[in-house]
């Protein structure tokens, strides 16, 4: 293990819990106290994990999250809220935010969210194929892009998860439940909200149509199923 973990909080109290407690466990650290800070260090090192609290002074958490993503920078991140503040949890995953963990947290919990996220990550890395053409889609997933008629489509790290999974699993109907725990690995109690969201998005950029789909049909009543377009 020797996996390299960024603390980006502004409590220097939560900081020096964090750093103990993940460093202990293996893991490598390096500690950001503001979001301007928090971008820079992640642009100028590699890091496999980002610990990233919502608010920060100078730039908020979900500033620096929406930043990361849109420089298409796809390190993991997990969120963390205090118990005061409001926090919509799909909008934070919608955003690009693996996983949020509500304030106080024990340690334990975090080192077992940081494991989880990092072991679907990497299975998903090892698990994916050179390419998948579906119709006049051709996808890509170890650049996170896809090819529509020779025109280059960017998803966010979710819409992309999402669409390799749909397409891995063509022709299959999969439940909202089923692609929440594939691509998020998060029990939503039945709150599906955010793969509704990320189809949504899916469709606005590969389909002809978004009133009649023909790559991503909703089956009713049951979820939804990647086809070829006859």
């Amino acid at each position: 293990m020797n996996e390299k973990i960024l603390i980006v909080d502004d409590e220097s109290s939560i900081v020096t819990l964090l750093k103990f407690n993940i460093e202990k466990a293996g893991y490598r650290t390096d500690v950001a106290y503001n979001g301007l800070e928090a971008i820079k260090k992640v642009e100028e090192n590699d890091y496999d994990f980002i610990i990233l609290d919502l608010m920060l002074p100078e730039m908020d958490g979900i500033d620096v999250c929406k930043h990361l993503r849109s420089e298409h920078i796809e390190t993991p991140i997990l969120m963390l809220t205090a118990k005061s503040e409001e926090f919509d949890k799909v909008f934070g995953l919608e955003i690009g935010a693996d996983d949020y963990l509500t304030k106080p947290f024990s340690p334990k919990e975090v080192l077992a969210r940081i494991k989880a996220i990092l072991r679907r990550t990497n299975k998903q890395v090892e698990q994916r194929p050179n390419t998948i053409k579906i119709g006049d889609i051709t996808i890509y997933p170890e650049r996170y892009e896809a090819e529509k008629a020779d025109e280059v489509l960017t998803f966010t790290r979710k819409e992309f998860e999402l669409l390799h999974y749909l397409a891995n699993h063509k022709g299959k109907v999969l439940s909202r439940d089923q692609l929440l725990s594939a691509v998020w690995d998060y029990d939503f109690v039945g709150d599906t909200r955010i793969v509704d969201v990320h189809i949504s998005h899916l469709r606005e950029k590969i389909e002809p149509s978004t009133k009649k789909p023909v790559y991503i049909k909703t089956v009713r009543g049951l979820g939804y199923k990647m086809e070829v377009p006859t």
